[in-house]
């Protein structure tokens, strides 16, 4: 929408002025047309309006849904090109519920309407979601999601987050652009290898090591050449296929399995200074509240030193959750006890409304970060075993990196 500044200066007769920027307005106009700042009485937020995009929705110009901050800078930015077409609808108003105009403010109470890039949610099925939001502190939602299941609940489902680094250039894109190409790259079941959990792990661990060369690439597609600070971004997917869970990360972005009854686990394994100070035998809670906390020792971006990932796999044998996620989320509940906690407290049994839950949750506590929840569902018991984190014949040994700092808030 394009601003012509009206002069506070001229006063019109038995009309109002703006309590934002002090413009001069007709009696009864719902909100500022200079700043768009609303002139009425603020209606009340219902959460359930708060915007919802379909799969592969692109960036929208607007402000943010939770608080009003400066213009996003990259919402003008075209998105590579990879996923479904983008949405062109528009949600319905976050604080009224009601019909936002072409100009992008509501055309009831004249809010202006958020980005779908700030909160997006995707639910390929029923028993598949995710909610991908800005959260408090941030000016923009440099965090992705790309998700993918079958009809059928517990055949197959994709859940790829990728954390833009807040720190380098066009994270917010590139975070997009990677995670739409990792989910499009595992279309396909994954390999059997020769039959044997290990035979098969190494399958797994080539695919998942070419899935990341390909987000690697998108990540790459998406940062100016001439960029200073390229983008970058930590990965993480989990692939679930008739309760068997394949797993691979870069970074510290997190797989969790949150049985109902029995204790959670964390299926991956950061790449983080951290994770080096927990193997070094400091507290978990010392290591994650330290200075160093959140400084990553391997990303993907043009400036990566080394793209192998952590690969591993579960055989579920209970109902639960599968659930990945950005640091905006495990931030707050880093043990997968205190996960469970929150899923409990929730009371949900769907897994939309239980992503849109723990989004609540980590904002409650203060959105420090932007924060991604995304959960498959899995009913009914399922036989197994445990397979073990390859080793280093099956996954290349990591290379010295130095660690790069996520900048959050």
């Amino acid at each position: 929408m394009t601003e012509t500044p009206i002069p506070a200066a001229a006063p019109v007769p038995g009309g109002q002025t703006c309590p934002s920027c002090a413009a001069a307005m007709p009696a009864g106009t719902l909100f500022c047309e200079n700043c768009g700042a609303s002139l009425g009485a603020p209606a009340p937020v219902d959460p359930s309006a708060r915007p919802v995009s379909l799969q592969g929705a692109a960036p929208v110009e607007g402000d943010s849904p939770i608080d009003e901050v400066a213009p996003i800078s990259a919402a003008t930015r075209p998105v590579p090109a990879a996923g479904p077409a983008p949405v062109t609808g528009r949600v319905p108003c976050r604080s009224c519920g009601g019909s936002v105009g072409p100009d992008g403010y509501c055309e009831q109470c004249g809010t202006k309407a958020p980005s779908e890039r700030d909160h997006f949610r995707e639910a390929p099925a029923a028993w598949v979601a995710g909610v991908c939001d800005r959260g408090i502190r941030h000016t923009r939602n440099e965090d992705a999601m790309a998700l993918s299941a079958s009809a059928t609940a517990g055949e197959r489902a994709v859940l790829v987050v990728l954390d833009g680094v807040s720190s380098s250039l066009d994270s917010d894109v590139a975070s997009l652009a990677g995670a739409r190409a990792a989910r499009d790259h595992l279309r396909s079941p994954l390999p059997q290898g020769m039959g044997t959990p290990d035979g098969r792990l190494a399958a797994v661990t080539k695919v998942f090591t070419d899935t990341v060369a390909v987000a690697n690439a998108a990540v790459i597609a998406a940062t100016a050449p001439d960029s200073p600070n390229p983008a970058s971004a930590t990965f993480v997917v989990a692939v679930l296929e008739h309760g068997l869970v394949s797993y691979a990360n870069v970074g510290d972005s997190r797989a969790y399995w949150l049985p109902d009854g029995g204790p959670g686990v964390q299926l991956s394994e950061d790449d983080s200074v951290a994770q080096q100070m927990i193997a070094a035998g400091i507290s978990r809670t010392q290591a994650e509240t330290s200075p160093q906390a959140h400084a990553i020792t391997k990303w993907l971006g043009r400036d990566a030193r080394d793209l192998a990932p952590r690969v591993g796999q579960l055989r579920l044998t209970e109902p639960g959750w599968l659930l990945v996620c950005s640091d905006g989320l495990w931030n707050y509940a880093s043990e997968p006890e205190a996960l469970q906690a929150q899923v409990r407290i929730s009371g949900a049994t769907d897994p939309a409304a239980l992503a849109l839950a723990l989004t609540d949750f980590a904002n409650a506590q203060g959105g420090i970060d932007n924060i991604t929840v995304t959960l498959a569902r899995v009913d009914g018991p399922v036989a197994g075993q445990h397979v073990e984190t390859a080793d280093p014949a099956v996954v290349p040994a990591p290379q010295a990196a130095a660690p790069q700092e996520e900048t959050h808030g």
